[in-house]
C-alpha cells in the first residue's frame, strides 16, 4: 500500500501532537506515526502523574543548548500564557506550585486528550504499533517506509522522536540517526534532570541515610540551584540534583551546602558558650534531619562534647555542612533521566520554523533538538513552543 499526505510528523508526543494540530488547522493533510501503543507516555507519568505541564516563569536563561540564544524565537513567538490559555479553554483545572510550576490538578491524560482532542478538530491522523523502517528523499518530498510494509510520502517530514531518556517506553536514538542520514550534526547526548550516583566507599557510608531529604544549596562551576535533596539508596537525588545534573559532567566536583543561610561556624561558638556539655550531633540535628546530623558528626571525628571542640574542630564541622564537595561516581543514566541534553544541532536548524537549513521539508522539534530546560515544565514548554513554530511553517 501507499499513502500519501501533505506532512507526516514521527514521534505522538507532546511536541509532535502539538505540532500536528497546528499544522492540520491551517489545512494541511497531516499523519503523525508512532511505535508505541499509546501517544503522549511521557506526558502521562510527568509531574508525578499531574503533568507539569508549563511554568509561568520561562526565559531562555532556563536552557541549555550549544546556542543559547536558538530557543529565543520559538518560546517568545508561543508563551506559557498561550498554552495556560489551551487548558483553560478545555476545563482543565490546574494549580501552581513553587518557583512558577503549574500542575493539573487532576491526572496528566487530560493533557493528553486535550492534544488528541485538537488533533480530531484538525482531521490530524494518528498512527500507532507503526515503526518507521526507512526514510528517503524523493523530488516531492520525502518516502517513509513502514515495518508493516507500507509506503507513504509526504511534502514535510516533522521528527520528534525525542531524546534517549527512558528506554523501557520506547525511546530510542532514531531522531539523532536521521538527522545524520540528512547530514545534519548532532551534539553529544547526555542524560539530564538525573540522580547522581556514588562510588562504592562513599555509598558505603551514606546509604543508612536513603530517604533523608534537606535543604540545600548545590553548585557545579558557577551554576547553583536551591531546593531539596534526596539521599537514596545510589547516591542522590530531588529537585536541586536533578537541576545540577544537567550541568555536571562526569569526573567534576559538586558542592553542598545544607545551611546555605546559616553561619554555622558562629552558631557553633554560641552553642559551645551556652552548653558546652551538648553533644556537637545533638546541636546539628537542631538545624538538620537527625540522622544527617549524627553521619556528619561522627565523619568529622566529633563524637564528643561542644566543649571538646578546638576552633579548627568547628570549623571542618561546619565545613562538612555548608561547603561539603563530592564528585559523583556518574548518573542513574538514560534509564531514570527526564530528558537528553543535547541532539541535533540548532546551527543546522531555522530557529523560526525548526526547518533544516540544508534539507528544505525537513524538520526537528521537542527534545530531539539541542536545547533542554530545567525541571518544572521548561521543556514542555519547549516541546509546545517547538510544536507551534513547525505546525505554522510545515
Amino acid at each position: 500500500m501507499t499513502g500519501r499526505c501533505d506532512v507526516i510528523v514521527i514521534g505522538a508526543g507532546a511536541t509532535g501532537m502539538m505540532c500536528a494540530a497546528v499544522a492540520g488547522k491551517r489545512g494541511r493533510n497531516v499523519l503523525v506515526v508512532d511505535h508505541a501503543d499509546a501517544p503522549g507516555e511521557k506526558i502521562r507519568i510527568s509531574g508525578g502523574g499531574r503533568c507539569n505541564f508549563t511554568n509561568r516563569s520561562v526565559t531562555p536563561a532556563q536552557f541549555l543548548s550549544a546556542n543559547p540564544h536558538f530557543c529565543i524565537s520559538a518560546l517568545s513567538r508561543y508563551t506559557p500564557q498561550d498554552f495556560i490559555a489551551l487548558v483553560e479553554r478545555y476545563g482543565i483545572a490546574w494549580h501552581e506550585k513553587t518557583l512558577g510550576q503549574l500542575f493539573c490538578d487532576g491526572p496528566a491524560q487530560q493533557i493528553i486528550d486535550l492534544l488528541l482532542s485538537e488533533m480530531r478538530l484538525a482531521h490530524a491522523q494518528l498512527r500507532l504499533n507503526c515503526r518507521v523502517e526507512e526514510v528517503a528523499r524523493i523530488p516531492a518530498g520525502f518516502s517513509l517506509r513502514f515495518a508493516n510494509g507500507e509506503t507513504w510520502e509526504c511534502a514535510a517530514l516533522v521528527v520528534a522522536t525525542g531524546g534517549k531518556s527512558i528506554p523501557k517506553m520506547g525511546a530510542s536514538d532514531f531522531g539523532y540517526r536521521l538527522a545524520g542520514q540528512f547530514g545534519l550534526g548532532v551534539i553529544q547526548t547526555r542524560p539530564a534532570l538525573v540522580p547522581l550516583t556514588f562510588d562504592a566507599a562513599l555509598l558505603e557510608r551514606l546509604k543508612p541515610l536513603a530517604g533523608i531529604a534537606a535543604q540545600a544549596r548545590v553548585q557545579c562551576g558557577k551554576t547553583a540551584f536551591k531546593e531539596a535533596v534526596l539521599f537514596t539508596h545510589r547516591g542522590l537525588s530531588g529537585p536541586a540534583i536533578l537541576q545540577i545534573s544537567s550541568y555536571w559532567r562526569e569526573g567534576e566536583e559538586i558542592g553542598i551546602s545544607l545551611l546555605a543561610e546559616t553561619d554555622l561556624l558562629a552558631a557553633l561558638q554560641a552553642a559551645k558558650g551556652q552548653n558546652g556539655k551538648q553533644a556537637a550531633h545533638t546541636f546539628l540535628a537542631t538545624l538538620l534531619p537527625r540522622r544527617l546530623a549524627k553521619d556528619i558528626a561522627e565523619a568529622q571525628g566529633c563524637s564528643g562534647n561542644l566543649a571538646d571542640l578546638s576552633q579548627a574542630g568547628m570549623r571542618a564541622l561546619s565545613d562538612a555542612v555548608t561547603d561539603w564537595r563530592i564528585t559523583p561516581g556518574g548518573s542513574e543514566g538514560y534509564r531514570t533521566a527526564e530528558v537528553t541534553a543535547g541532539g541535533v544541532d540548532t546551527r543546522d536548524l531555522n530557529s523560526g520554523t525548526m526547518e533544516a537549513r540544508s534539507v528544505p521539508g525537513l524538520y526537528f522539534i521537542g527534545e530531539v533538538v539541542d536545547v533542554t530546560g530545567w525541571l518544572g515544565g521548561y521543556n514542555f514548554q519547549w516541546a509546545w513552543a517547538s510544536g507551534w513554530c513547525a505546525g505554522q511553517a510545515v
